[in-house]
């Protein structure tokens, strides 16, 4: 029966028949109907089509290697990480026994944080700040929760780390650093720490992952791959619910290799006692082969403060230090030199003819250049003075005749082959380059002309003029080897890099370091507190100014504060030399202040040498705990 919706009322005489045009929409409608579900059907085939494809062909191996994860565990096997030695095969920096936990972000459960956090000592807001952290990474990599587990937090782990518990938890049994008491080396040594997540976002450190640990300093950064090694692994097949049921994949881990360092421990012990309580540096070399044999930096560091994971509190303590113990003075000290600089400003006078032995000048204390008047250390003068009493007596008048004859361009020259003004090529990173200033160094760097009163100031080792301990070592032991320049360097190195040579004249040399035995071994020399017995000691103090003698005489509180640095480089013997020290005292006063620091470091250097039987010293190093124990 046609309902009467559908009835045409333009035809009375057959009212039930049904409208031709709205039976036509009617069948329409239904078409679009049927057409469009068809459309949909279509598209969700070939939607299902497409994610077939992608998971069956274009990412088979991603995939598969996701649903592998779900039944294989793989837990790392930590390398150990190489030794580092002395030069005698001394042990400086061992490993010793620890744990560390892992935490699995696959299993996570958020009501576990609260106890797995009190169970480890740890801060629950530090835990969840470092999932925070982590959450935009695959949650198949594993989280390093702490190391250096205490027996306590070993057990905990051990009872709770069950499937039915918290199996979010790894224990992984490794080697922790163990390096020297009492600060010993710590700035030649560095440290080791977490790779950071800011490194891991560098290219340098790709090849990381998160909770290794690298070299951050020192000889552990800059040998880093050689002494990390290659961890292995362990793969197991787990149930559901987390249990191993096979073990079907074990790689041992490749150690790393140890380092044998040039450094010599009974120097290098010397050297520390020497500059106890003082701030500065000392580096003691080889100018035969470039071997550093002693190197000091003071204030100092404890590094195994860094060797897991260092407190906030210990961090914000040592960053805060005004003393800045994290500094290595030794090569990153650029200060004046003050007089220790004269040789070189001899050697390059005479090399250059303009002036000779015999060349002299007159000292009243004092004299004008150029619309200034600079002063001699010694007010009343030192009289005439030719070369060699110039250098015993460190007269600076002398010297600001010879540098204005000079000019700052020659003098720059054989600066430069003397290795000032750049980086040594020392194995250790972060070395400063000082200051080698020229009149093409202050146009490029200030935008200035080079005025001839600069000079005046350079020639004493002051003005522009800045190095580090380590260049200064460089420089004088280049000229007592008669113009020989070896690149230094703290691992043993049979590949040694060929040294810097100058074609200079063996005379020029002699004269030199003839007035530099003057300072150390005859009347009048600044430096006759480091002389010894039955050696020829030659050297060379320095006193270098922090501010200009005006300053100085209007605060008395400045004066204090910015007292004179003390420096004194020295070598022996006179013929042949084996060993160039040079120190740093900073606001020692006067260079003499510095002298008996390197007198101490050779006297162990020739004592030694001297013994018929080595009477070797023990070692402390510091355990996990912080209490040291006899090596």
């Amino acid at each position: 029966m046609t309902t009467r919706a559908h009835r045409n009322p333009n035809d009375p005489l057959n009212p039930d028949k049904l409208d031709p045009a709205i039976l036509h929409d009617d069948t329409s409608h239904a078409s679009e109907k049927i057409a469009f579900f068809q459309y949909v059907s279509v598209a969700v085939f070939l939607f299902l089509i497409a994610g077939f494809w992608k998971l069956q062909v274009q990412n088979n191996e991603l995939y598969t290697e996701a649903a592998d994860r779900n039944r294989i565990k793989s837990t790392p096997i930590l390398a150990t990480r190489g030794k580092i030695l002395d030069r005698e095969g001394r042990t400086i920096v061992d490993n010793h026994s620890s744990f560390k936990v892992l935490l699995s972000r696959e299993n996570l459960k958020d009501e576990h944080l609260p106890a797995i956090a009190a169970g480890l000592n740890l801060d629950f807001e530090e835990l969840t700040a470092l999932l925070r952290r982590f959450r935009s990474r695959p949650k198949y990599q594993a989280i390093v929760l702490k190391g250096e587990l205490t027996p306590a937090e070993v057990a905990f782990v051990e009872s709770h780390r069950d499937p039915d518990t918290f199996p979010e938890l790894e224990l992984l049994h490794g080697g922790d650093r163990l390096y020297p008491r009492d600060n010993l080396l710590s700035h030649v040594i560095g440290y080791v720490g977490e790779v950071t997540e800011a490194e891991l976002d560098l290219a340098d450190f790709a090849k990381y992952n998160q909770g290794d640990v690298i070299g951050k300093a020192g000889i552990e950064r800059q040998y880093n791959d050689i002494l990390m090694g290659v961890d292995g692994q362990r793969q197991v097949v787990v149930d559901n619910k987390g249990n191993e049921r096979e073990v079907i994949g074990y790689k041992e881990a490749d150690p790393g290799r140890s380092l044998q360092l040039t450094i010599d421990l009974e120097m290098q012990i010397v050297a520390e006692m020497a500059m106890e309580g003082r701030r500065g540096s000392v580096v003691a070399m080889d100018p035969r082969n470039g071997e550093v044999l002693a190197m000091v930096s003071r204030p100092a560091f404890d590094p195994n403060k860094f060797a897991g994971r260092i407190r906030q509190k210990d961090w914000d303590e040592i960053m805060n230090n005004p003393e800045k113990p994290m500094l290595n003075r030794a090569i990153q000290s650029n200060l004046a030199p003050g007089s220790t600089f004269k040789p070189l400003v001899a050697l390059a006078a005479l090399e250059n003819g303009v002036i000779d032995e015999n060349t002299t000048f007159h000292c009243p204390g004092g004299m004008s250049f150029y619309g200034h008047y600079h002063s001699c250390h010694n007010k009343r003068g030192h009289g005439t003075v030719n070369l060699h009493r110039a250098l015993a007596v460190s007269c600076d008048v002398f010297f600001y005749n010879v540098g204005n004859r000079l000019g700052i361009d020659k003098l720059a020259k054989l600066g430069e082959m003397a290795g000032l003004g750049k980086e040594s090529g020392i194995d250790l990173p972060f070395e400063y380059r000082g200051i080698l200033p020229s009149t093409k160094w202050k146009a490029r760097t200030l935008r200035q002309q080079w005025f001839p009163g600069d000079t005046i100031s350079v020639s004493i080792g002051q003005g522009y003029l800045a190095m580090t301990p380590l260049q200064l070592a460089v420089m004088t032991g280049g000229i007592a080897m008669g113009g020989v320049w070896q690149r230094p360097h703290l691992v043993k190195d049979p590949n040694r890099i060929e040294p810097r040579k100058a074609d200079i004249k063996i005379d020029n040399v002699n004269h030199v370091i003839y007035g530099m035995y003057g300072v150390v071994n005859q009347g009048g020399g600044t430096g006759g507190v480091a002389r010894l017995p039955g050696i020829e000691v030659c050297g060379k103090t320095g006193t270098a100014q922090l501010a200009s003698n005006v300053l100085m005489k209007s605060s008395a509180r400045l004066a204090a504060e910015l007292k004179d640095n003390a420096w004194f480089v020295a070598f022996a013997p006179r013929v042949n030399p084996e060993i160039v020290v040079s120190v740093l005292f900073e606001a020692g006063g006067h260079g003499d202040q510095a002298a008996p620091i390197a007198r101490d470091v050779m006297k162990a250097y020739f004592d030694k040498k001297n013994r018929n039987v080595n009477r070797l010293p023990t070692l402390a190093l510091a355990p996990h705990g912080g209490k040291g124990f006899a090596n």
